[in-house]
């Protein structure tokens, strides 16, 4: 999560139609009792991929750890140069768009804004190591997945929609595994009200019968409900500081469902 708008991986005709935030508003997501019952028609599914079917920010996590210890810088928390990382990013996303590239370029700047010495080659080389390392690192698929995937696709249409590189999306979606579960795989720049608005169009599905399931306050829900379909928040603990958001509340007509963990979606649909 951490390309233009893409597609491929078509499979078959589609039928018509760090912790979770605490500002999450519960009183507004439907979960245990109350919640609807299991829907009996067939729906179509718009999947996130990353901290959704396998983990992700661990690693980048991870790295930003690797990076500050490396810094060591002697004025600054911690917290205090993950902040100034965060600002740089932002930025970089805007300049460069998603991916390991851009995430090096962002732990580059940060060390240059911040350090007392020079970046000197060897040190640029150092710092783009606990990126690209990550490229390195196994797909690790979250628990209840793949037999969850299969459960789905035998009721349900599923589209696998994510953002980011696109070679590297494409990349870790083959090393998944999980490529044959869905009818097609979205890969775009952002997720937002447009690129949801787009899908939609795309494959003409009906907006009440359509949800997008993640873990992305901000990317997952907030824009699939702004863009008039429905939602599921699948909360991850490690979920991407700058995909947290306020989680909005479904208009009138839409449905916003949170459920545990990604297997939970056997219960509902």
């Amino acid at each position: 999560m951490r390309s233009s708008m893409a597609w491929f991986g078509y499979h078959g005709q589609l039928a018509p139609g760090p912790h979770m935030p605490a500002d999450v508003p519960q009183s507004q997501l439907t979960r245990g009792p109350g919640a609807p019952e299991r829907l009996t028609q067939a729906q179509t599914l718009l999947i996130d991929a990353d901290d959704t079917l396998w983990e992700n920010n661990v690693y980048f996590e991870q790295a930003i750890a690797d990076f500050v210890s490396f810094l060591n810088h002697q004025h600054m928390t911690r917290g205090e140069v993950r902040e100034v990382l965060y600002g740089v990013e932002r930025q970089t996303i805007l300049e460069r768009g998603y991916g390991l590239h851009s995430f090096a370029h962002s732990l580059v700047k940060t060390f240059e804004h911040l350090s007392v010495e020079p970046v000197t080659p060897e040190l640029h080389q150092t710092i783009w190591k606990f990126a690209h390392r990550i490229s390195e690192t196994p797909i690790e698929l979250i628990a209840g997945v793949p037999e969850t995937l299969q459960y789905l696709q035998q009721r349900h249409h599923l589209i696998l929609v994510t953002k980011g590189n696109f070679t590297e999306q494409t990349g870790k979606i083959e090393r998944s595994g999980l490529k044959e579960y869905f009818a097609a795989v979205e890969i775009v720049p952002e997720k937002n009200a447009a690129a949801y608005k787009s899908v939609v169009g795309k494959y003409e599905l009906a907006h009440a019968t359509t949800w997008m399931v993640g873990n992305s306050p901000k990317s997952d829900i907030n824009a699939a409900l702004a863009a008039g379909i429905n939602a599921v928040f699948v909360p991850h603990d490690l979920t991407w500081v700058l995909e947290h958001e306020t989680i909005a509340t479904a208009p009138d007509g839409l449905k916003l469902l949170h459920v545990e963990r990604f297997g939970d979606l056997r219960e509902y649909f």
